[in-house]
């Protein structure tokens, strides 16, 4: 289904004055970012995404709404996975919290731009081979069994190869000057440290985004439902991960929801052929498996005897 080139102009127009708000007026200076203004933010972004389906509701009709909601309610979800690696590269490069969020407000111009790269291919290759399905749903099955059994996420830099390809042809300051990602020294430039963190906040993206675009493809091949939902999710990551990296941690059995649901669309996604999932069960099915999972990690307590636990 094609979309008026007027609304995709539109809501990059939106997305735009967005973000010159964020950088240009209420974060214009390098600061902490408090829990109270974290959690407004999260909820003004929320709330932006529900007028959103609305509107999608009136022009396209409830079923496209369900699926803008659906695909929303997948990639918001699944980004909390990245939270657990943004608070461990973070940690690791020991980042001071009045710079992070200019890392993740880059971060997330890059995600978008390699998302919208992904959907079109996506959606382009769906539409020309339909056995590409099968890969898809495939690559989602995989990802959900290993998400299962993944133990605690680990960061070495060192083995990043993007990285690395960055440190041979471009030489790396051995500090930080403020929030500065690159600086001069004796007429040479040099990236700081903080360009590393936002190579690998990048390439984190683009990984995570092998999971969550099939995901949304499971339930839309619609270009403009699918963009709009991703870049509603990805725009209020940045809140998102101020409001939840101090308690993230509670929440330990959302790593097997994640999980669960990858496994869910994958095998709706592979199974198309045979029974077509409704896309409200879809939602429902989303739904109950994130409730359970918080529902579980707030009421049974941890077993701090165990050696280990798997983390998301």
């Amino acid at each position: 289904m094609t979309t008026e080139p007027i609304f995709w102009i539109l809501f990059l127009l939106f997305m735009a004055a967005m973000l010159g708000l964020d950088l240009g007026i209420f974060n214009k200076k390098s600061q902490d970012v408090s829990f109270k203004k974290s959690l407004l933010w999260t909820t003004v972004w929320i709330g932006l995404a529900m007028i959103f389906n609305l509107i999608v509701y009136q022009w396209k009709g409830p079923d496209k709404a369900i699926e803008f909601l659906t695909g929303y309610l997948i990639e918001l979800s699944l980004s909390v996975d990245n939270l657990f690696v943004f608070i461990l590269i973070f940690g690791y490069f020991h980042v001071p919290t009045k710079y992070q969020h200019k890392i993740l407000f880059w971060g997330i111009i890059g995600a978008l731009i390699f998302r919208a790269i992904f959907i079109f291919a996506g959606v382009a290759l769906l539409n020309q081979f339909h056995w590409m399905i099968y890969l898809f749903g495939g690559i989602l099955v995989i990802s959900g069994i290993k998400m299962l059994f993944q133990s605690d996420k680990k960061l070495e830099p060192e083995k990043n190869p993007i990285l690395n390809l960055f440190k041979r042809f471009f030489p790396v300051a051995d500090h930080n000057e403020g929030s500065k990602f690159f600086l001069k020294q004796q007429g040479k430039w040099f990236a700081t440290p903080l360009f590393l963190v936002l190579i690998l906040v990048e390439t984190t993206d683009i990984i995570f985004a092998v999971d969550s675009v099939p995901a949304i493809l499971a339930i839309t091949t619609d270009t403009f439902i699918v963009f709009t939902s991703n870049a509603f999710a990805i725009l209020g990551l940045r809140s998102l991960f101020f409001s939840l990296a101090g308690i993230i941690k509670i929440f330990r059995f959302l790593h097997y929801g994640l999980a669960s649901i990858l496994i869910f669309i994958g095998l709706k996604m592979t199974l198309a052929d045979v029974y077509k999932i409704p896309i409200m069960y879809a939602l429902i099915a989303v739904l109950s498996i994130l409730l359970i999972s918080v529902i579980a990690s707030l009421l049974i307590p941890a077993n701090n005897n165990k050696a280990s636990t798997p983390n998301a």
